[in-house]
């Protein structure tokens, strides 16, 4: 197959910088205060080239409201529109801060989708329903923590306190946004701070659910996360799962990444130590005409 010169469009990847102005762990393999310095590199990258807007997978801080401040100026430079969404560290904040976390990140709601050029951008909250993201006496804690046990009752191994999962009225609206893609004809890319696929301690705790309804959507590509720093990868008849690695995990080695999107593949180009890759579409894009 003859492939275009150039791509319909392309944007860049952060995951997990986790910002906090303590001291490193290195057995954890976390370098909270080393995290801008890494970020402003890879915005003098992403500011190199043409691209459509920069997403930033989650865990902007590892703590503390006041971390937001720090890691956020470094977008200040940034020339392409920015795309954040929340971790399960970006809660990790005093209680009364929990509603203001979406707000802080610029996100129009918490979960919300975007088109570029017949791509549909689904953006999704994670946390949802978590035990540390909602606020106080909001009964979607009583519900994590009703999954978190029935999870645990059979030995999941995702069964763990720092995941999260869908709200029904979420899941719903996933739903809906699959189905009106698949109208269109556009192909999907959700964004997710969690993965679903493969099998790993860090997915999502009803990843069975939405891996069911993906599969009934041949508009679904790919779904691109980040939470598991060391990073992973998947594919399901044709759809893939990706995984990027977490910036904060080294003194000063950087990972990013560059997506060209085209008609029948998105291109990876990873710097640092994120790998390159090429992920197919099953069937290729038809541009609207």
């Amino acid at each position: 197959m003859t492939h275009p010169a150039a791509p319909l469009f392309s944007f860049g990847i952060v995951a997990d910088p986790q910002y906090a102005n303590i001291e490193p762990k290195p057995d954890m393999g976390r370098y909270y205060a080393n995290s801008p310095q890494k970020l402003d590199a890879a915005i003098d990258t992403f500011n190199g080239e043409d691209l459509s807007f920069v997403v930033t997978l989650g865990d902007l801080i590892d703590r503390d409201w006041d971390s937001f401040g720090a890691v956020l100026s470094c977008y200040d430079r940034l020339r392409h529109r920015s795309v954040l969404l929340p971790g399960n560290h970006d809660f990790a904040v005093d209680a009364d801060r929990l509603p203001q976390v979406y707000a802080r990140l610029g996100m129009p709601s918490p979960w919300y989708d975007f088109v570029e050029q017949d791509v549909r951008f689904i953006v999704l909250d994670g946390s949802d329903v978590s035990l540390f993201a909602p606020p106080r006496q909001d009964p979607r804690r009583e519900i994590a923590a009703t999954r978190l046990e029935t999870l645990q009752a059979v030995g999941a191994i995702n069964a763990q306190t720092w995941n999260g999962s869908l709200g029904d009225e979420q899941f719903a609206w996933l739903e809906d946004r699959l189905a009106d893609a698949g109208r269109l004809k556009q192909k999907v890319i959700i964004f997710c701070h969690y993965p679903i696929f493969p099998e790993n301690a860090h997915n999502l705790w009803d990843a069975p659910r939405i891996l069911s309804l993906l599969a009934e959507h041949d508009c679904f590509a790919a779904w691109f996360c980040g939470h598991n720093h060391v990073g992973n990868y998947g594919e399901i008849d044709g759809s893939h799962f990706l995984n990027f690695k977490g910036m904060v995990d080294t003194p000063d080695e950087n990972t990013f990444a560059i997506a060209d999107v085209y008609a029948d593949r998105i291109e990876i180009s990873g710097f640092g130590r994120e790998d390159s890759r090429s992920l197919v579409f099953d069937q290729a894009l038809v541009p609207a005409t």
